[in-house]
């Protein structure tokens, strides 16, 4: 994986960049759609292609271990192969997950002991097999074994949450050093920022993970019940620190405004499943605010969803036509509310990069904020 640095914004430390992989290039900032199982829930590839212009996608560790299992994928001759998608593909390392489990789940140094969601059953991630189980995966990007560590622990706990996931990480790159990829291409192994909202800890952690040569870095364990302004300003005390010519990624984040306050600090790659849930239940994003289509005030608006939003792939569907399906509880419904909301997000992403390279990103920036945090 090679990255190319671009350009960085006046007034502002927001970048533009080129990542290239075996499986395409991404220019950044670029938003991620999340394909946890394997698909972008309700999302056809060529919808994702050639409307919402997705240049790359996620996939679960955690799940695609579960369900259809590595074997399997490994036998399909990977990721790519088995879902049909030739863009590159970047897997995180199921720590989320396994936080998000609670009670049916224990860590230890060895690793996470967890239940499956689905039968009960019992299974082990370690920082080894969960590098293992991302080589037979085959992703472009994969991430390293962390402990996602709550937004509201304490500080003890932040910090021993911290010394593990660094001695996971020295044991994930020790694995990813001594084995190959599977599919005759290069992956790329990125450590993941802990240290939850304390700057000490977040200094720390990003020093430690930027002494390893890496293709690019995680910052996790934000927007996992903080509040927004130490998530900014966690993002400002990490980003400080990671070098300027790799790319940076802030995991499972967020909301289109957090996503601009986050390009505006110096990230680069972002995810999250907000605009495919949101859009499954009537929340859809738009260029001049938030529109709950369910609200009876749509019922005779026979006006595009985003007026402006001429490039999005649902401009012949009215907001009076979309809340009659939400109405009737037809499944198009939701496939458009989804499909709109990523193409919202890539375009979000797409304009930030143009603003950018136009040296007019941080006035640009601070107007969207405004309007796209309205409720219509």
């Amino acid at each position: 994986m090679k990255f190319e640095l671009q350009c960085t914004a006046p007034l502002s430390k927001a970048r533009a960049g080129k990542i290239e992989t075996a499986h395409g290039q991404i220019d950044t900032p670029i938003f991620m759609p999340v394909g946890t199982l394997g698909s972008v829930k309700g999302i056809h590839f060529k919808d994702l292609k050639e409307d919402i212009k997705a240049q790359i996608i996620l996939g679960n560790t955690y799940h695609l271990y579960l369900r259809p299992g590595a074997e399997i994928i490994e036998k399909a001759g990977g990721l790519h192969k088995f879902i049909g998608w030739d863009r590159p593909i970047l897997t995180d390392s199921g720590g989320f997950q396994v936080f998000s489990l609670g009670d049916i789940r224990k860590l230890t140094e060895e690793g996470a002991r967890f239940q499956s969601h689905i039968d009960g059953s019992r299974h082990l991630f370690t920082p080894e097999n969960v590098v293992d189980i991302q080589r037979s995966i085959g992703a472009d990007i994969i991430m390293a074994f962390d402990e996602c560590t709550p937004g509201d622990a304490d500080y003890d706990y932040a910090r021993k949450s911290l010394e593990l996931t660094q001695r996971w990480l020295e044991r994930c790159i020790k694995r990813f050093s001594e084995t190959e990829p599977k599919y005759g291409y290069s992956q790329s192994l990125f450590p993941i920022v802990q240290g939850c909202v304390y700057a000490d800890l977040r200094k720390k952690a990003a020093e430690h993970v930027a002494s390893f040569d890496s293709d690019g870095y995680a910052i996790g364990g934000l927007s996992v019940g903080e509040k927004e302004a130490d998530m900014y300003a966690m993002i400002e005390v990490v980003n400080a620190i990671l070098p300027e010519n790799k790319p940076r990624y802030l995991m499972g984040v967020g909301t289109p405004i957090n996503i601009l306050e986050g390009i505006d600090r110096g990230v680069d790659m972002f995810d999250c499943v907000m605009p495919t849930r949101n859009g499954r239940n009537g929340m859809l994003f738009t260029r001049n605010g938030i529109i709950n289509i369910k609200n009876n005030k749509w019922r005779d608006d026979f006006s595009p969803i985003d007026p402006d939003g001429t490039s999005f792939v649902d401009c012949q569907y009215s907001k009076a036509y979309l809340r009659h399906l939400f109405q009737s509880k037809e499944m198009l419904g939701a496939q458009i509310g989804s499909i709109h909301n990523l193409a919202f997000y890539l375009w979000l992403v797409g304009e930030a990069r143009q603003q950018i390279l136009a040296g007019t990103f941080k006035p640009w920036k601070e107007m969207m904020v405004k309007q796209i945090g309205k409720r219509l």
